[in-house]
């Protein structure tokens, strides 16, 4: 198990180069194989974070969780980022195609929700995660509800009781300042924030959300906040 830092609390604190810094220097480790990932959804906050790391770990492992149902502009935003960034990039697939889930248990994502995003989001992402101990998302309290005590640094231990640390280097970032980053770093975007988009994953369950609502609220029609990613792992850290 990667120590945590002793003085977490002091990450909140601190710019975001300021945190990845520190991570690293804790863990001169992080740059070799197997020790650090980033979850990517190839969405802006995401790419942030990428761009940073990256700078710094040219191979970091970029974790891609390929559902089967993105939209084609995110497959084709994907593989534009990976040749242009050339990109490390690992693309997790369910253990059943689309097809083949479809057959047994019908078009889940409009029927059960919570258990397309556990069969096709959650199961591969825990699994590639046991290959690592530290792991960093482009999390922002701002998004939802649900992330508003989001913490930098958090303790987290996935359902095989394997621990590790997730860093979420944006965590206080508003929208304003992913958008100022991405601007003046000349990040190309995913287009689909170009048609009022805010929380972009899968396209059967992906809505351009309401005028003064939060990021998230367009996803899964209001059912939910939540794929399972971030809240099936045990944060133990209080």
């Amino acid at each position: 198990m990667t120590r945590a830092p002793a003085q977490a609390e002091e990450l909140e604190k601190l710019s975001v180069e300021a945190i990845i810094e520190r991570l690293l220097a804790e863990h001169p480790s992080a740059g070799s194989r197997g020790a650090l990932c980033l979850t990517c959804s190839f969405q802006a906050e995401d790419m942030i974070v990428l761009d940073l790391l990256r700078q710094r770990l040219p191979q970091v492992p970029v974790l891609f969780l390929d559902t089967g149902y993105h939209f084609p502009e995110t497959y084709a935003y994907r593989d534009r980022m990976v040749k242009a960034w050339n990109l490390n990039l690992h693309n997790l697939t369910a253990k059943q195609s689309v097809a083949d889930q479809e057959a047994q248990f019908g078009i889940l994502n409009q029927t059960d929700p919570g258990r397309c995003c556990h069969l096709r989001k959650v199961e591969p992402l825990f699994a590639a995660l046991e290959n690592f101990d530290v792991w960093f998302t482009g999390l922002r309290r701002e998004q939802s509800p649900t992330r508003r005590n989001l913490k930098v640094l958090e303790h987290h231990e996935l359902p095989s009781g394997k621990k590790l640390l997730k860093v979420s280097p944006l965590a206080a970032w508003t929208w304003e300042q992913v958008w100022k980053y991405t601007a003046e770093n000349q990040i190309e975007y995913l287009p689909l924030y170009d048609f009022g988009y805010r929380s972009i994953g899968c396209e059967p369950c992906t809505a351009v959300p309401s005028l003064g609502a939060d990021a998230r609220s367009g996803r899964w029609g209001g059912r939910k906040l939540e794929c399972g990613i971030h809240t099936e792992s045990k944060r133990a850290d209080g």
